[in-house]
């Protein structure tokens, strides 16, 4: 498979835009989605869960089962469009960041049975990336 070209400068997409990118990638299938807090790492895989806005939060609807939560898309600055290599593998994801630049979490893209990134999610990836060079 051939590997995409790296994008420089980074693609970074503004925070207003972070409820529009979730609902769309709920519908793409596995993903890994990471939070790293006190030295801990979280990791879930699986369908991004569906949300919706209620009190300030965007709320994640898994109905009591897997990955849910309640999201504060107010303190997302930016989300960055992360290509590069993991353990010798390519690995993309998307970064959602605060106002300091610290992450809040990430979303990666998901892996067929092969271990391969599924190429489906990578295009979708190259395309939301490409309008926001």
């Amino acid at each position: 498979m051939q590997q995409e070209p790296a994008v420089t400068p980074v693609s970074i997409m503004p925070g207003q835009n972070a409820q529009q990118l979730l609902e769309q990638i709920c519908d793409w299938g596995p993903m890994t989605t990471i939070v790293i807090h006190g030295g801990s790492v979280f990791e879930f895989g699986g369908p991004f869960p569906r949300g919706s806005v209620a009190e300030g939060f965007y709320n994640l609807q898994a109905d009591g089962h897997g990955f849910h939560g309640h999201l504060n898309l107010q303190k997302v600055e930016q989300i960055s469009f992360q290509t590069k290599p993991h353990r010798g593998r390519e690995s993309y994801a998307f970064v959602f960041e605060d106002a300091n630049g610290d992450v809040i979490f990430k979303v990666f893209l998901g892996r067929d049975e092969q271990g391969e990134l599924i190429t489906s999610q990578r295009e979708k990836f190259y395309q939301l990336m490409q309008q926001f060079q």
